[in-house]
Formats: structure tokens, sequence, C-alpha cells
């Protein structure tokens, strides 16, 4: 299908949609959504402003959680403004090329966050397996090339996509089955040969997701070996116990990311809003709970929390 102009069919605005089949109870949905916004915005922000406030935490571990609590503001702020004018203000419509941006960024931060997980592992690993050279292999330096390179791999992964997009005509309507632009969902209304799109967004999940997850399970299986080498056992629990919070961080982002796949390849008759809320639970629940768990778990940021909050009631 052409456009008037002699070029492929693109619809000047696509319409996104809240939670398919709900009718009713919009106000109470809009309302979770601000909630896990909250918490999520003011939990990351409040995990920086203690890392770069507190000496004590200036080392590796905390430079590593700053940058996964960056990113996962980045995730929350991707997704904002067009989760909120969906269920809050009831517009649906948005700019095609304000589309591919907002694709092209929720992508971008999913697949930094990735990357960010393995860099913290790879801190894990030096902590417990090699603690003597920690100081001397975690320089600050290297861990700015770590989050740089991290940064530049998703970027230029991701790049393509917006393009790959714009050059298909779109002749299935212009509606989207969630309140902001995936690239699979993209792909449901898109026409012409879309081959070239699925197969690179399957290289490039695979040489992340892939990639990652890969190096993230050998880490802990060589962290698992040094511990059990341990003789006491409560020198094997304690050292265990620096790796919960991180172990945790890890099972809430891959754990939405294979369901949506195992759904997505093994339950395709599924109804279309078990694939929205996993899709809603992958990009909104880690943001919120990263910062829950690092608070919980570890006794530093939980003492910088109890100092803040002393000083502003005494």
């Amino acid at each position: 299908m052409l456009g008037l102009n002699g070029t492929p069919f693109q619809p000047a605005t696509l319409q996104l949609t809240g939670i398919p089949g709900m009718q009713t109870g919009q106000a109470w949905v809009a309302l979770v959504f601000c909630i896990l916004y909250l918490i999520s915005i003011i939990g990351n922000f409040t995990i920086l402003a203690l890392v770069i406030r507190e000496p004590s935490l200036h080392q590796p571990m905390y430079y590593f959680l700053s940058m996964l609590s960056l990113n996962d503001l980045g995730v929350s702020f991707s997704t904002l403004p067009t989760v909120l004018a969906t269920f809050c203000f009831n517009y649906r419509h948005v700019d095609f090329d304000a589309c591919l941006v907002q694709m092209f960024f929720i992508h971008t931060f999913s697949f930094m966050e990735s990357g960010i997980l393995l860099a913290m592992s790879f801190d894990r690993f030096v902590a417990i397996c090699d603690p003597l050279h920690y100081a001397t292999v975690l320089t600050n330096n290297r861990i700015l090339a770590m989050g740089l390179g991290i940064l530049a791999k998703s970027f230029t992964t991701l790049f393509p996509f917006p393009f790959l997009v714009k050059r298909l005509p779109f002749c299935k309507g212009n509606v989207l089955h969630h309140s902001y632009c995936l690239h699979p969902d993209l792909m449901k209304v898109a026409c012409g040969d879309i081959h070239v799109n699925n197969i690179y967004g399957l290289f490039v999940v695979l040489f992340t997701y892939g990639i990652d997850s890969t190096f993230i399970l050998l880490s802990y299986t060589l962290i698992l070996r040094a511990v059990l080498a341990i003789a006491s056992q409560e020198q094997r629990f304690k050292a265990l116990n620096t790796c919960m919070s991180h172990i945790c961080a890890v099972l809430v982002f891959y754990v939405p990311i294979i369901a949506v796949s195992m759904i997505h390849r093994f339950w395709k008759s599924a109804p279309l809003v078990v694939h929205v809320m996993m899709s809603n639970v992958y990009l909104f629940i880690p943001p919120m709970l990263n910062p829950i768990i690092y608070s919980v778990k570890t006794k530093e940021i939980r003492r910088g929390i109890c100092q803040v909050f002393c000083k502003s009631w005494g």
C-alpha cells in the first residue's frame, strides 16, 4: 500500500491500548501504575543519592548498583508518558516517529540492564574468588569503561531498529496492544517483508540476553565452587549472603523474560491480556523491586537510609 506521495503507507499516529478487555476499572489500573512509578522513581533516586553522598558507599559494588538504578529510571521514564496518557487521561494516540523513539529507548534500557547485571556478577566473582586483588581489578577507570561499554553495546545493537521499522508499510491498522511501543507489537501491524526485522531481533536477543545470562550462570558456578571450598560454614554463609541481592535482581529481571518467551512459543492461543500483563510485569516490576531488594538485603544501604531519616526527624 502506497501513500499519497508514493512512499509506503505509514500512519501519522498509532493508537495505544490499555489492557484488552478491561472496559471498567481503568481508574484503579491508573492508580496502580502511578504507585509503581512512584516507588520506582523514589527508590532509585534514593539509591543514587545515598551512593553519591555517603563516602562509605564509594566502592565498586555500589557504583554498579548506581548504574542499575540509573538504568531503571531510564526504563520508567521511557514508558511513563504514554502509560499515564493512556490510563490517566484516556489519550491513546502517539505520533509514529515518537513511537519509534520510545521503542528504541525501552529496548535499549532493557538490554543495558542485562549488561549491568552481568557486570555486577563479575563484581561478586572477583570479591569472592579473588578478594585480595578486588581493589586493583575493579578500579574506577575499569568500572567506568565497563559502564560505557554496556551503553555502547546496547546503543549500537538497537540503533538499526527504528530504521528497520521505518522502511515498512503499515497496512494492518494502527492499533497496538500495549500502552507503549515495542518492536514485536509494531511487527504485528506492519506488512511487507518483515523477515529482516525478525532475524535481526532474534540475533540481538541471543547476542544480549543469551550471552549475558550464560556468563552470569558461569560466574555463579565459579562462585559456588569457591564458596564450597571454604572450611567454615559461617564464612560460607557470609560469602553467599553478599550475593543474595544480586541473585534476586537477576531472577526478577530474567524470570519474566523467560515466561514471556515460553508463553509466546508454547501458548500461542493464550488470551491477549496474558501477553500484555506479562509484558507489563517485565517492564514495571524490576525497576520497582530492585531498590527494595537492595534496601532490605544490603546493610550499608539500610544504614544510609536510616541515617537520612534520623537526620530528617532529629
